[in-house]
C-alpha cells in the first residue's frame, strides 16, 4: 500500500533534489552545455554582496513577521475563546485571509499602499506617508510585513484556538478562587498549557517567512533596486532569468541547509521550554 506513494515521492521529490545538488557543482545556465566547477559556486556565495543582502533581509523579515504573527494571533485567539458575542462569526471572518491567494491580496495591498495611503497622508499633511512606502528602500519591507502578518494570522489563530480548548476550565476556576488576575492566569496557566501549539506555530511561521516569495513579487518585485529581494526571489531571478542556474542551485542547497538548521534549533529550544514549564 505504501509502495506507490513512496515511488511517487522519490520520483517527484527526492530525484529532483539530488539532480539539483548535482547541478550545483556545474556552471550550467539552465540549458545547453555545462562544465563541472567543483565547489567554486559555493565559495562564491560567501563573497557575493547581493547574496549577503538577500539573506540579511530574509532573516530580518522572518524574525519580525514571526513575532508579530504569533503575538497578534494569540491575543485574538484568547479573546475569541472568552465570553464575547458572535465569536463563531468572528472566527470565520478572521480565517478568510488564509483562503485568499497571496498574489491577489498582494496586488490589493500594493494598490492601497501606492495610491490610497499616499492620498490620505497628503490630505493629513504627513509628508512621510504622502508617497508610496513601497518606493522607499527603507520602508518597503514594512509594507510586505503588513501583508504577510495580515494573511498569516488567520491560520495561527485556528491553531491557538485548538490549543486553548484543551485547557480544563477547572484550572481557571481554581486560579480565580485563589485571587489570580487575568495576566497571572495567562502566564501561569494558559501559556504553559499551550506550549506545544506555540512551538508548532513558531516553527511553521519562521519556515514560511524565510521562504517568502509571493508577497514580494506582488508588492515590490524585489525593489526598489534589491532592497526587498529575499533569498527565494534571488534564486528565482538568477536561476531562471539571469542564466545563473548552477550558481543559484548552490544557493538553494545552502538555503535548504539553513532552513533545516533553523527548524531543528527552534524545535529543540522551544520543546525544552515546554518541559521546564
Amino acid at each position: 500500500m505504501v509502495l506507490p506513494a513512496l515511488v511517487l515521492f522519490l520520483l517527484f521529490h527526492t530525484l529532483p533534489v539530488l539532480q539539483g545538488v548535482f547541478y550545483s557543482f556545474t556552471d550550467s545556465p539552465g540549458y545547453g552545455e555545462w562544465d563541472f566547477v567543483g565547489l567554486s559556486n559555493y565559495s562564491a556565495l560567501f563573497t557575493d554582496e547581493r547574496v549577503r543582502s538577500a539573506y540579511l533581509f530574509t532573516f530580518r523579515f522572518a524574525l519580525v513577521a514571526t513575532v508579530l504573527v504569533n503575538v497578534i494571533a494569540l491575543a485574538l485567539a484568547v479573546g475569541l475563546t472568552g465570553r464575547i458575542k458572535f465569536k463563531n462569526t468572528l472566527r470565520g471572518i478572521y480565517f478568510v485571509p488564509n483562503i485568499l491567494a497571496v498574489l491577489v491580496i498582494g496586488y490589493v495591498f500594493n494598490y492601497l499602499l501606492t495610491n490610497s495611503l499616499p492620498s490620505i497622508g497628503a490630505a493629513l499633511g504627513i509628508d512621510r506617508l504622502s508617497t508610496s512606502i513601497l518606493a522607499d528602500p527603507e520602508l518597503a519591507w514594512v509594507g510586505i510585513v503588513v501583508l504577510a502578518v495580515w494573511q498569516a494570522v488567520a491560520f495561527n489563530i485556528i491553531i491557538y484556538i485548538a490549543g486553548l480548548q484543551t485547557i480544563p476550565a477547572e484550572l481557571y476556576e481554581a486560579a480565580a478562587i485563589d485571587g489570580a488576575g487575568p495576566w497571572r492566569r495567562f502566564w501561569s496557566i494558559t501559556f504553559p498549557m499551550i506550549g506545544a501549539f506555540f512551538t508548532l506555530n513558531m516553527v511553521l511561521s519562521l519556515k514560511n517567512f524565510l521562504q517568502v516569495f509571493d508577497h514580494i513579487i506582488a508588492m515590490t518585485n524585489g525593489g526598489p533596486g534589491t532592497a526587498t529581494e529575499s533569498v527565494s526571489v534571488l534564486i528565482y531571478r538568477g536561476g531562471f532569468q539571469g542564466g545563473e542556474y548552477g550558481y543559484q542551485i548552490a544557493n538553494a542547497v545552502v538555503f535548504m541547509i539553513v532552513l533545516v538548521v533553523f527548524a531543528v534549533v527552534q524545535l529543540r529550544v522551544l520543546q525544552r521550554e515546554e518541559v521546564s514549564a
